[in-house]
């Protein structure tokens, strides 16, 4: 368990950094905004390309704040089920593999 905990402390466990497998559903999609986002930004002038991409970066930046409040969320679930797990004298019932 310590290992865990030392990569981590080390940089060696980067949980964001994935590679999109290709073929995938999620792969194409990306592969289609940036190709819609291509396409759009060669058809647009100044004004209204700096306007799309300013809403591109404000929807990127959604995205990412909802991913990490997310994570953040689904940690804290992870431990709260962890420490309600350990509670052992919750219930009504003894457990016959404990020692009493």
């Amino acid at each position: 368990m310590r290992d865990t905990l030392e990569n981590l402390y080390f940089g060696n466990i980067t949980p964001n950094d994935q590679s999109v497998k290709s073929g995938t559903a999620l792969k194409k999609a990306m592969e289609q905004s940036a190709e819609c986002e291509e396409k759009l930004t060669a058809l647009l002038e100044d004004k209204e390309k700096t306007l799309l991409l300013r809403l591109i970066n404000a929807e990127n930046e959604i995205g990412s704040t909802m991913a990490l409040e997310n994570f953040i969320l689904g940690f804290r679930l992870g431990v709260r089920m962890i420490l309600e797990a350990l509670d052992e004298d919750d219930g009504s019932l003894l457990d016959p593999n404990k020692e009493e």
